[in-house]
């Protein structure tokens, strides 16, 4: 993945975006993630954000599609660095023009005609695309890419998804105390007297 950041990052960003650190995260009903200054350095001289891919989705995905996720968050990223991101995980006009820009059709369906902003926008990938041309030299000239998927059956996955899934992270929209229960659980804060919100799933279609 290493690698692959850094030709996406030479073929569609002209080398502009900074190293990142790619990791593998299985959260719940999303292909991957961007988290801006997540790690530092043990002596703090140095920070960098986060790329994660989820890893129980390699099996029954393509490749170019796992790939494309990788793009999908490269382009946060990007905005992070380059642009004026919305606050949260608001996809805004800027976002979506970014990745139009690198051959990513943003779309909160993941089909073609989908709203192209909001809280959540997955994407499609534009046929004969910038994206579509360089995965295809890409592996064409490097194989191998994505050589491990997640072992045991699709009920194994599945059971492993059910109990992912059976926690939900909650916070205070007064003080931003976190807690995690059951989903639809009812919890409150009791210094500020107010409800949790539970956390919106995130998806991105790669």
């Amino acid at each position: 993945m290493t690698e692959a950041y850094a030709f996406f990052n030479e073929r569609l960003f002209s080398a502009k975006l900074p190293p990142c650190l790619i990791t593998l995260q299985r959260r719940n009903k999303a292909y991957g993630y961007f988290s801006s200054q997540r790690f530092t350095t043990r002596d703090g001289t140095v920070v960098t954000d986060e790329i994660a891919l989820n890893p129980r989705y390699f099996a029954e995905r393509s490749i170019e599609s796992t790939l494309a996720t990788l793009v999908h968050e490269m382009v946060h990223l990007e905005q992070e660095h380059l642009g004026t991101p919305s606050r949260g995980s608001y996809h805004n006009q800027e976002w979506a023009r970014m990745m139009r820009a690198v051959g990513l059709i943003p779309s909160a369906t993941g089909e073609p005609g989908g709203k192209e902003t909001g809280p959540r926008v997955s994407h499609c990938i534009e046929a004969d695309g910038r994206f579509a041309l360089a995965c295809a030299d890409l592996l064409a000239t490097r194989t191998g890419m994505v050589p491990f998927v997640e072992a045991g059956s699709e009920a194994d996955r599945e059971t492993r998804e059910k109990k992912a899934a059976s926690k939900t992270k909650y916070t205070c929209p007064g003080c931003g105390a976190n807690a995690w229960a059951k989903p639809e659980t009812g919890l409150g804060c009791t210094d500020c007297n107010l409800p949790l919100e539970a956390a919106p799933a995130k998806m991105t279609t790669g």
